[in-house]
């Protein structure tokens, strides 16, 4: 495959008429025979949807916060004009163009293997994610994404019906490509071509063809305004496909084959060389000049020094302050550590051989270690996936020295397999770079140049989701995290992406939130190099679409029994101390509720009219409630074990983020922390954080880029290693920039595997480093570029000044 460099940076006009004429062969040849002239007309317009051609806007384009004129000198693929549309992303956080059908829907169900295709170019000033939604007649929508580069028209194409597909695992021949049961978020091409595939991002994987209401491209939450220039809308007919597109896609490195890039190894020798001219460049992790020795601003002025890291209101600005007194900011990278860096091999052993999880663990199964398989599992090792298996080019047989690389996940949130064997590449590129006298020894050179990196990049901290082995390095300082897991009951907000929430009323998980900070505490021990600590992540509180969706936990538990739910138990409790009549609460609620037994029994229809106030608010008073009692059983224990380390919070996911609970969570944390996987901050979705008035973190964000092989770039598109690094700075700067933010993380250090890492099948890149632990230069560039200015910007106005008392 070509790589994104050598693609033709523009259609020609002939090339494309033709392309189109074999089109309609095509389409036509997929129909019933003899079809009759009507049928033929039929599929014609089905084939070209729209053209621009007609001298004026389509009336069938539909805007929002967006403006469309046709242009005729720029961006034409076909005919003589194109659509030109300008997104006013910066001052909204959405901006859409949609194409509806003049009557009705659209019927394609007579296409069985068929994609949309849209000719665009981008003469804009940045590269424009531009997110596809496709909506059918049943409600059904898919979600798509690409990352459209400056510059001249490529065909971009999205899959309505994929290629079938018979395998040994796929004896039916389903459709294979969409389903993605090869358990990567997003597969390589199906067929080769200088077009551009939209990447799989969510929805609903197969829509009815039979009526599709709606197509949108739009832009979120983007920090600068974008244009693109779409002309030749069509549906096209599939290639043949590729038997073998998803067969040695990984090579002995664990890097992509089909894509040459800047950072990519070809021998051990090659990797032995780019190690050692690394060790020397970064002169162990040589400090940028204006830093503490906690990494704060030395610079700066100095305030009271506790000993400890805390947090405090300096003018307009909230700022951590760290153990000396130091003003600082922490910027800093996540997931360093080996949990996530495994990948489904296809193999797996006997259940009988494997140690089985068990009820007082503490740490979820994806982010415990390698866990190799026991010594009497591996005679019983048998394929369970030939999709998988023959993915790789390389795996080592368990008498070679790399075997001690291989592990055994016993559960996956989603993917090819429920359980199974899995291979680190990036431990054994450690091992091929470092050595091994005892085993995993390399660990030991891994962590000592991962913190050289860390301090020389410029980074205050480590992130969320770091090895314990950093707990006492006492040279950068870290966050330490824990989970609370455990058998304890569960709510449910309709919505579960990772998982059911606890049963906050249930004694067992005050149990279990003890049983788990304690054991923080002790690997931190009381360290002053420990800012903070995180528990949980990403919960799903309630999403943001509807005042229904944001407050399902309620919905769906007023429907429990309270005899077997303590929430449920609770919101009866609630509701009885503030109504007293059951008839009373029907008369707000407008429910026929019979009594409060029965109330507490549940069952009845609880869905929320979010037109009556005083119901809203009655469910949003109980979403407080529940959300209060988690915040209060962490800090709680926090306070217990670890009375000098800050409440970081539970690193909200923006899609889960409703006010109640963020309003609970004021009122326990040190700081609220949230997961922002956009451009960066925008202003009226964070125009709360004024009324909120609390240091405020970023525990996650990322962006990444296909253009060094991987197959998904991640959830914010870049078009290159070098965009990335900019998207990056452009993002840091909306966070340095506003006054509640502390700081912010990156997710994460090492890039996800090609073929997806084992517990979800993310294959992601949106790692500082490859998967051989190569750094990605232009990341390195922008982040040294980015700290050394990084506390002159953010405290512009006390440069200078050895004090805050200036008067």
């Amino acid at each position: 495959m070509k790589s994104t460099q050598d693609r033709p940076s523009k259609l020609s006009t002939n090339a494309k008429l033709s392309a189109v004429s074999v089109l309609c062969a095509s389409l036509l040849a997929c129909q019933s025979s003899e079809p009759n002239a009507e049928h033929e007309q039929t599929i014609k317009a089905q084939q070209s949807l729209f053209d621009f051609e007609s001298g004026t806007v389509p009336a069938q384009i539909q805007t929002k916060n967006a403006k469309v004129s046709l242009i005729d000198n720029q961006g034409i693929t076909n005919g003589k004009q194109a659509l030109q549309v300008k997104f006013d992303s910066k001052a909204h956080e959405y901006a859409s163009i949609d194409f509806v059908p003049a009557q009705g829907t659209w019927d394609w169900s007579k296409h069985k293997s068929f994609s949309i295709a849209f000719d665009i170019s981008n003469q804009g000033q940045y590269s424009t994610q531009l997110f596809l939604n496709v909506y059918d007649k049943k409600g059904q929508v898919y979600t798509r994404s690409v990352s459209v580069p400056v510059g001249d028209a490529k065909t971009y194409y999205s899959k309505m019906a994929g290629h079938d597909l018979v395998s040994p695992d796929n004896e039916h021949g389903e459709n294979v490509e969409l389903n993605l049961s090869s358990g990567l978020r997003s597969n390589p091409a199906t067929w080769e071509s200088d077009q551009v595939q939209f990447i799989w991002m969510w929805g609903t994987k197969n829509l009815d063809t039979s009526g599709i209401k709606r197509i949108s491209l739009s832009v979120q939450n983007n920090l600068h305004d974008k244009e693109v220039t779409i002309d030749n809308i069509r549906l096209m007919p599939h290639p043949k496909m590729n038997p073998d597109y998803l067969k040695n896609i990984v090579d002995k490195f664990g890097q992509p084959t089909r894509l040459e890039y800047e950072e990519k190894i070809h021998s051990l020798k090659e990797l032995q060389a780019v190690k050692e001219k690394e060790l020397a460049r970064l002169n162990d992790g040589e400090k940028i000049e204006d830093r503490s020795k906690f990494s704060g601003w030395k610079a700066g002025p100095k305030l009271e020094a506790t000993g400890y890291f805390r947090t405090e209101k300096v003018g307009d600005k909230w700022s951590l302050v760290d153990p000396e007194g130091y003003l600082y900011f922490t910027t800093g990278i996540d997931n360093v550590r080996m949990s996530n860096a495994t990948t489904f091999t296809g193999y797996d052993f006997d259940q009988n051989a494997i140690n089985q999880r068990t009820a007082d663990e503490l740490t979820p199964e994806d982010s415990q270690g390698l866990n190799p398989p026991p010594k009497q599992a591996i005679p019983t090792r048998h394929l369970a996936s030939e999709t998988r298996a023959d993915m790789f080019e390389w795996l080592p047989d368990y008498s070679d020295p790399l075997s001690s690389n291989y592990g055994y996940r016993r559960g996956a949130h989603s993917g090819p397999l429920e359980h199974g064997e899995v291979f680190s590449f990036y431990m054994a590129n450690l091992e091929r770079k470092y050595g091994e006298t005892t085993p995993y020894s390399y660990l030991e050179d891994w962590s000592k140049v991962t913190v050289d990196r860390m301090l020389s990049w410029g980074f205050t901290s480590f992130g969320n989701w770091i090895d314990p082995m950093y707990y006492d390095n006492e040279r950068i300082p870290y966050f330490a995290n824990g989970w609370i897991i455990g058998d304890f009951k569960t709510v449910s907000s309709g919505n579960d992406f990772w998982g059911g929430l606890p049963d906050v009323f249930d004694p067992k998980f005050e149990e279990r939130a003890e049983a788990t900070i304690k054991q923080v505490a002790k690997e931190v021990n009381n360290s002053p190099w420990c800012v903070g600590v995180f528990i949980d992540n990403e919960k799903s509180w309630g999403r943001p679409e509807s005042k229904t969706s944001e407050l399902g936990i309620v919905i769906h538990t007023l429907t429990s029994d309270g005899a077997q739910s303590p929430t449920k138990n609770m919101f009866t409790e609630k509701m009885k101390a503030k109504y007293g009549d059951i008839a009373r609460l029907n008369q707000a609620w407008n429910t026929q509720i019979a009594s409060w037994d029965a109330f507490q029994k549940g069952g009845f229809d609880s869905t929320l009219n979010e037109k009556n106030q005083a119901q809203v608010q009655d469910y949003q008073k109980l979403l407080f409630e529940y959300a209060s009692e988690y915040f209060r059983i962490v800090d709680a224990k926090l306070e217990k074990y670890m009375p000098n380390h800050m409440y970081m919070g539970v690193r909200f996911a923006d899609w889960g983020m409703p006010m109640p609970v963020v309003q609970a969570a004021k009122e326990y944390v040190d700081v609220v922390s949230f997961n922002l996987y956009k451009e960066g901050l925008t202003k009226n979705k964070w125009a709360f954080l004024e009324d909120l008035d609390m240091p405020t973190v970023i525990g996650e964000f990322h962006m990444g880029t296909t253009a060094s092989g991987f197959f998904h770039p991640g959830l914010v598109h870049a078009s290159s290693q070098e965009d990335r690094a900019r998207m990056y700075k452009d993002y840091m700067h909306s966070i340095i920039d506003n006054d509640y933010f502390i700081g912010a993380h990156w997710f994460q250090y090492l890039d996800s595997p090609i073929t997806g890492r084992a517990y979800d099948g993310e294959n992601y890149n949106v790692g500082f480093v490859s998967v051989t632990d190569i750094p990605y230069n232009a990341m390195v560039k922008a982040a040294r570029e980015l700290h050394t200015e990084l506390y002159e910007r953010r405290f512009s106005d006390l440069k200078g000044k050895t004090s805050l008392d200036t008067e």
